[in-house]
């Protein structure tokens, strides 16, 4: 069988390879949407997963940043443009030039001064947390990320999905498919747990008095 947790591109692949060897996928758009399967409850084919959102996560994740720095007039959205193919030559590539592109990006933001920064879901990024927390750091740039190791790396906040539960949950299909289960009647799963973190000692070297009502809400404070 097929597991592709976090990568739609590899999904899709896997979708394109194969109607009979079993996938278990884990992707943040729907999955109906993108013709992995059917319908959500009966998926119908040789593929089934986890559905964890973007799109909404990313809409909350917004609406945090805006609570955290409510004085923000322009927010820098930071997206991957690339999906870039799962290789050990394009993976060394990228990693020499990861951090040449992020200092490049980081110029740009000390030219236009954006009032904060909104960081879009990507596993390349994610793996560069210490040099997103360092620059944003060094230019003062309040940032929302998707990871909670972004957060823990130094960055000011993160609101996204448990992605280690959804790895688990990804983990669990595989194993009940390996003991027999057929993908077509294991209905989509979509996540229910999320996860705020705010990092307090970066909001205090920023000068953000962060507001009462958000640390009640946040699931983790890093003091």
């Amino acid at each position: 069988m097929i597991a592709v947790p976090g990568s739609t591109p590899a999904a899709l692949a896997a979708k394109a390879a194969t109607t009979t060897i079993p996938i278990v996928f884990g992707v943040g758009e729907d999955p109906v949407r993108l013709g992995l399967v059917a319908n959500l409850a009966r998926p119908g084919g040789n593929a089934t997963g986890i559905n964890f959102f973007v799109g909404e996560v990313e809409a909350k994740r917004l609406r945090l940043l805006r609570d955290m720095v409510p004085k923000a007039v322009r927010v820098a959205v930071l997206v991957n443009p690339a999906n870039v193919s799962n290789t050990e030559t394009t993976v060394h590539v990228v990693q020499e030039a990861a951090g040449a592109k992020i200092d490049a990006v980081f110029a740009s933001f000390a030219r236009e001064r954006p009032d904060a920064l909104f960081v879009h879901p990507n596993g390349f990024f994610v793996s560069r947390a210490v040099q997103f927390a360092t620059l944003a750091a060094r230019d003062k740039i309040p940032a929302a990320y998707p990871d909670r190791d972004m957060a823990a790396a130094g960055g000011l906040m993160s609101y996204g999905t448990d992605a280690p539960e959804m790895f688990r949950q990804v983990g669990v299909y595989t194993g009940s498919i390996l003991k027999g289960a057929k993908p077509a009647d294991m209905p989509v799963l979509q996540s229910t747990k999320f996860e705020f973190i705010i990092n307090l000692q970066t909001a205090r070297a920023l000068g953000i008095e962060v507001p009462r009502d958000l640390l009640s809400i946040a699931d983790e404070v890093i003091e």
